[in-house]
């Protein structure tokens, strides 16, 4: 037997000579049985709390949140021409025949695609304020509110007709030419 095996090691190599807690080393891990006034006072903890102790911890809350942000791309409202305005003015007018109160509105169900213009609304974005992303929704048109509030009700989202930028279905096909 060799002299390195004799001496007790600590995980992967020997006990150096001189260490200051050989003795509690050599005296083993403490054993407590379920009567032991150790256990009583301090019972086992159940696994699926002790893996908490061991759970990530998110130092920079909100940090990743806002890495992601700046990742969304951002672009300039595109302006209409007159004669797309005037077509798109043309699609909104009959909208709002087919939807002028609620009754017809659900006897008609018009089904459109709408392409409108979303203003950025992270503060913390360069593109507040001044850029935005083109979102297009397919739905049933519920209300077209010409004159008052200028909006339209795609399913449950209202949408600022100053933001829209094309509309289109099959209610329209012929117009999308000019007169």
């Amino acid at each position: 037997m060799s002299c390195a095996a004799a001496l007790p090691a600590i995980g992967y190599m020997p006990m150096p000579a001189g260490f200051k807690y050989k003795a509690i080393f050599l005296h083993g891990k403490t054993q407590h049985g379920p009567e032991d006034p150790f256990r009583i006072r301090h019972p086992l903890m159940p696994c699926s709390r002790r893996a908490k102790l061991f759970s990530p911890f998110d130092a920079l809350r909100g940090f990743d949140a806002a890495i992601w942000s700046k990742e969304v791309l951002y672009e300039d409202r595109k302006q209409l021409d007159e004669s797309e305005q005037e077509i798109l003015n043309r699609k909104i007018a009959f909208l709002h025949k087919l939807t002028y109160n609620s009754r017809v509105a659900r006897e008609n169900r018009p089904t459109v695609t709408v392409t409108y213009f979303s203003p950025c609304t992270d503060s913390n974005s360069f593109s507040y304020g001044t850029q935005g992303q083109y979102i297009t929704d397919t739905g049933i048109v519920r209300n077209v509110d010409a004159e008052i509030s200028r909006t339209i009700t795609l399913d449950n989202q209202v949408i600022d007709l100053s933001n829209i930028s094309d509309i289109s279905g099959s209610m329209f096909p012929d117009m999308d030419e000019s007169p």
